[in-house]
């Protein structure tokens, strides 16, 4: 399957969108919360780490796969 430019550049922005976003609500988690709270913004958090380090591991695949073409 051959990925865009266009869609590799959108692809990038949202990994790199992901790790901010859920790293900023990480560290503004405010105190006060039962565990449950913490324990699933936890799993979220991790879970949308790990979504970004895929795509952004998709589009350098892509990028590579592009440079051995030319």
């Amino acid at each position: 399957m051959k990925l865009s430019k266009p869609a590799a550049l959108f692809l990038a922005g949202l990994a790199v969108f992901m790790v901010f976003e859920w790293t900023m609500l990480a560290f503004n988690l405010a105190e006060g919360h039962p565990t449950a709270f913490y324990v699933v913004h936890g799993v979220l958090i991790g879970g949308n780490i790990v979504l970004a380090v895929v795509v952004a591991a998709i589009v350098w695949r892509a990028w590579a796969a592009e440079r051995r073409r030319r």
